[in-house]
């Protein structure tokens, strides 16, 4: 061990078989590892205790509406790109109860009384991280900070890894937002062959370090990880133009693109539910036979929902044409101004799990042509 060297921002090379050690570490001081996982042919994010519980060998081949997983018979660990599945869950849970009430003579209200839980997320990508910042600027804002997110954003660690083989719909280098990871994690791992490349991203992460079997990073090793995320850049699947997008959007709410995507679009809200940044939520009750005890959760919702739009005396957005507009230009568009970045972090899964195969920089390919025609 090397702990009299360690710094924040130092670069370590670390045996594989010594993440075994840091996952042990992590759970020693309370964190509960959360990890890549294969299930039912697609992959999770699930608790992992050991390198075994993690999908090695194995990739994702993702196109428009199209994912499956291939066995590559190598020895890496995160080769494979995300499923359909995003980090958010666990700071913005799917279903959260806020409160219970209770008549016993009067209406007691009791919050949630659980505390916030002790994420460590392994494996989080860098379009990923982008997409968790994005969701700090919209729940911990300057004037007002949701606690249920802040608590459990407070208690996170992660532990990130560069990204070396992106998909087929992975657009994070348009968005700035990826291969590599650049700020926002506790350690960062790079994999390599034979062992992973791991930077120190704070004080917390340096002390976990310090009980593992590191050396220090050779030049040879630092290239190998600097030449393969280079090559990554190179293989996106999918590219972007970012340069005007909140003008181009605002600017041709009546084109006809619109109206030729809403004939496509089964508003199903696939692309809301797998989106990584995406956070609409509706409050529902739930009351007992009795009537003497109620519940209220906050649970996930979409624009793509037609009960989202709608209030006494109809629908603002009664066609799908409209809320795919509404959807399209509030990320790409709205966000920039509301919150100072773009909604989308190029991660490609919106157009991997449409079932119609819509792919938004086509459309939005499409428009400009339209615009410029």
């Amino acid at each position: 061990m090397i702990e009299r060297h360690l710094a924040i921002s130092s670069v370590v090379s670390l045996p594989k078989t010594e993440l075994d050690a840091l996952l042990a570490g992590l759970r020693h001081n309370g964190y509960q590892t959360v990890g890549p996982c294969l299930k039912d042919e697609g992959l999770v994010y699930a608790g992992i205790e050991s390198l075994a519980d993690l999908p090695r060998g194995v990739i994702s081949e993702q196109a428009a509406g199209k994912f499956r997983l291939v066995q590559t018979g190598q020895e890496r660990y995160f080769d494979i790109i995300p499923g359909g599945q995003s980090w958010k869950q666990f700071l913005f849970p799917p279903r959260l109860t806020l409160f219970t009430a209770q008549k016993d003579g009067r209406w007691r209200i009791a919050p949630d009384g659980e505390p916030a839980p002790r994420y460590a997320l392994i494996g989080v990508r860098a379009c990923e991280l982008a997409a968790i910042e994005i969701q700090d600027r919209a729940f911990m804002r300057e004037d007002y900070a949701d606690p249920i997110y802040r608590a459990r954003r407070r208690n996170l660690f992660i532990v990130a890894v560069n990204c070396l083989h992106p998909a087929g719909t992975c657009f994070c280098v348009s968005l700035g937002s990826g291969p590599r990871a650049e700020r926002g994690y506790d350690l960062c791992l790079t994999e390599l062959d034979d062992a992973f490349l791991v930077e120190i991203g704070s004080e917390l992460g340096r002390s976990l370090m310090t009980e593992l079997a590191c050396e220090p990073a050779s030049a040879y090793l630092q290239n190998a990880a600097n030449q393969g995320l280079e090559q990554a850049v190179k293989q996106m699947g999918r590219h972007l133009d970012t340069s005007d997008l909140p003008q181009l959007l605002a600017g041709n709410l009546d084109a006809e693109r619109w109206e030729q995507v809403g004939k496509r679009c089964l508003s199903c809200a696939n692309c809301t539910l797998v989106c990584p940044t995406c956070f609409c939520w509706d409050a529902t009750d739930h009351t007992d036979l009795l009537g003497k005890v109620t519940r209220r959760e906050r649970v996930w919702d979409s624009f793509f929902n037609p009960a989202f739009s709608y209030f006494a005396g109809g629908n603002t957005r009664p066609a799908i044409r409209s809320r795919y507009r509404q959807w399209l230009t509030h990320k790409l568009g709205a966000w920039k101004e509301q919150y100072g970045t773009l909604g989308c972090v190029g991660c490609g899964r919106c157009i991997t799990w449409c079932p119609a195969g819509i792919d938004l920089t086509e459309e939005i390919a499409a428009l400009r042509e339209e615009v410029e025609a």
